[in-house]
């Protein structure tokens, strides 16, 4: 009986003891989170409170994070900034959307046909593609500035949206994504598809497409941000060619206004309004992703 006694506090308190444990961890990863999760958003709430405050509060010493007096003074001197420019502000929205557009989508319709190709079939030196495309990813996009400019001029793409656009269908992100995805799609599926005569182009379009479809939104929303922020710079010299992004860099620099620091204020209102439209489309297509991920488990 004693034995007994013994075994069950002994029980209850190791019980006690993880349960605990298991608290204290519990508290200590919410803190950890929420420590990580300000530090992440503190740029997004730097930008938003700077892009608020009067002038006679942007400059203060010590500086103050958050704004006493709000405005919307930023914002309303940008739009009259906007409405003034050389080029009418709708011709830079205008090409932004061309390139984000055509873009995103040419790079998920290339992409994906490769990664189906890289996937799905051996041939000579589908592995060594496979690792070539594992190791494109190491490089960031600066180190291939030159190479990108030198092709980008000898296709006669210099000043046009072509020398944005084009050079995302090779981008080997969405790529790598999709063939990952695409690879855990069962053998014995699409031979089945092909036993009911359908063709290569529309097993990948009607049949696996939808199973990724985690991936290839993944990989759009990627690219979308990628392409919404690339001013072109070193591609576009035209005016009219010229996207948002170049115009919000400007903004930056005064080479607009011809205030410089006396404009950070607007910057900070034109840095918000850039920040809106990627943010948008990631909440519109995380809802997506999410359900289809729940919902697209397959296995063979």
């Amino acid at each position: 009986m004693k034995n007994k006694v013994k075994r069950h506090s002994h029980w209850n308190v190791e019980g006690r003891m993880r349960n605990s444990r298991s608290l204290a961890g519990n508290i200590f990863l919410i803190l950890f989170l929420l420590i990580m999760g300000f530090l992440f958003f503190f740029p997004v709430i730097f930008m938003v409170t700077k892009a608020l405050k009067p002038m006679n509060e942007m400059y203060v010493f010590p500086p103050r994070l958050l704004v006493k007096n709000p405005t919307l003074d930023n914002f309303k001197d940008l739009f009259n900034i906007l409405a003034n420019t050389t080029v009418p502000f709708l011709r830079y929205l205008f090409n932004s959307i061309v390139i984000v557009v055509l873009g995103s989508v040419g790079h998920i319709a290339i992409a994906s046909m490769a990664a189906y190709a890289l996937a799905k079939f051996k041939f000579p030196g589908s592995k060594f593609l496979s690792r070539l495309v594992v190791y494109s990813l190491m490089f960031n996009a600066t180190v291939t500035t030159v190479p990108n400019f030198i092709t980008i001029s000898r296709l006669g793409l210099i000043d046009t949206l072509g020398a944005i656009i084009f050079p995302t269908f090779a981008s080997t992100l969405g790529l790598y994504l999709m063939q990952n995805f695409m690879e855990q799609v069962p053998d014995s599926l699409i031979e089945a598809a092909r036993i009911d005569g359908a063709g290569d182009l529309r097993i990948h379009w009607k049949l696996v497409m939808p199973i990724i479809k985690p991936a290839w939104i993944t990989a759009f929303i990627l690219i979308f941000q990628g392409l919404w922020v690339n001013s072109g710079a070193s591609f576009i010299y035209r005016e009219d060619l010229k996207n948002v992004s170049y115009l919000i860099s400007q903004l930056s620099s005064g080479s607009v206004t011809g205030m410089g620091v006396a404009r950070a204020g607007v910057f900070s209102a034109a840095s918000v309004l850039m920040f809106i439209v990627p943010v948008v489309v990631f909440l519109f297509m995380q809802t997506n992703v999410i359900s289809t991920m729940a919902t697209s488990g397959m296995k063979d």
